[in-house]
């Protein structure tokens, strides 16, 4: 054989070795290699990722997958385009805008997992009651890449504000907004996540927090966002957190995978998700909320035919 045969052969098997990474079924299942965009370590994504990474070892039997550190939703949906990552979690916001973006694999939904709330922190020493309170005060506005950044552009702008020229912008993530507001550096930051957050609770010990009502600049951000609800968050959300109810906005969350994923690998994730409830509960009390009824709610994001079988089988 030829050296250019010799090469061309050894190029197609190895084509064919990352084909059955993802295309395995049945007893080949143990030969699929998977990377979970996880989000950054202490989020709720990160949680998840990791009980399911353990969890799909024992049903349906793949080798752990790779849980890779991201900054968050829009990182997330780049790696899973760029299939840098064949599973991942994002917020249905962020899902929806990278879907139309250039070329790249196409998107899919697994399951709608928990729903994320906006929470805007601030000092409760400061007198800001409003969004539009915090002008040029040190605020962090997520970390770049982060679905947390495009929720605070997007309410910023519905509010007529601007991160640049109305506030002293940080870009950090929430581990260290939390930190720079303990050491008296930070003012207020944005984080969306499940409530109550660990790392907000464990920051009201030390620092009196408030959490801001969004109510007046909801309605105009929803007009142009449907993809936004909203929801009253009552004072018993965080024992630790002085204040009344607030009303804030919520969003969708979804497990996602891309267009090199097989049905039959698609659908053995999504009966493993379900079959390992308990422990991602264990892992975070917001799975508490994943039900297979409402985990095909996955709009504006298709379902996975894998997946799509899968509900059809339990009979949702």
């Amino acid at each position: 054989m030829s050296g250019t045969l010799l090469r061309l052969h050894a190029v197609g098997a190895a084509l064919a070795l990352a084909t059955l990474s993802l295309t395995a079924c049945g007893d080949d299942l143990d030969q699929v290699k998977l990377t979970m965009a996880a989000g950054s370590p202490g989020g709720v994504y990160h949680k998840l990722s990791m009980a399911l990474a353990d969890a799909w070892t024992r049903e349906p039997g793949i080798p752990r997958a790779q849980v890779a550190n991201t900054a968050g939703s829009v990182d997330n949906l780049d790696r899973l385009r760029a299939n840098q990552a064949q599973v991942g979690f994002s917020a249905a916001d962020a899902a929806e805008e990278k879907q139309k973006g250039p070329a790249g694999h196409k998107l899919y939904a697994l399951a709608r997992m928990h729903d994320d709330y906006l929470q805007l922190i601030v000092r409760d020493d400061l007198p800001a009651t409003k969004l539009a309170d915090l002008r040029n005060l040190r605020v962090s506005v997520g970390a770049r890449d982060s679905g947390v950044w495009l929720i605070a552009q997007r309410l910023l702008q519905s509010a007529g504000m601007s991160p640049e020229t109305d506030l002293k912008v940080q870009y950090m993530d929430l581990p260290t907004s939390a930190n720079a507001m303990r050491d008296g550096a930070l003012d207020a930051f944005f984080w969306s996540g499940g409530v109550p957050t660990d790392a907000v609770t464990t920051l009201a010990t030390t620092v009196k927090l408030r959490m801001l009502d969004l109510g007046d600049v909801l309605p105009e951000l929803r007009q142009t966002y449907p993809v936004y609800g909203s929801a009253t968050l009552p004072a018993s959300a965080y024992e630790q957190i002085g204040g009344g109810p607030v009303v804030t906005l919520v969003v969708r969350n979804f497990l996602l995978v891309n267009d090199t994923m097989s049905d039959d690998v698609a659908e053995a994730l999504v009966r493993g998700l379900f079959q390992a409830q308990p422990a991602l509960v264990a892992a975070s009390p917001v799975a508490r909320s994943i039900e297979v009824r409402s985990a095909i709610e996955t709009t504006p994001i298709e379902l996975h035919p894998g997946a799509m079988r899968y509900y059809r089988d339990v009979k949702v």
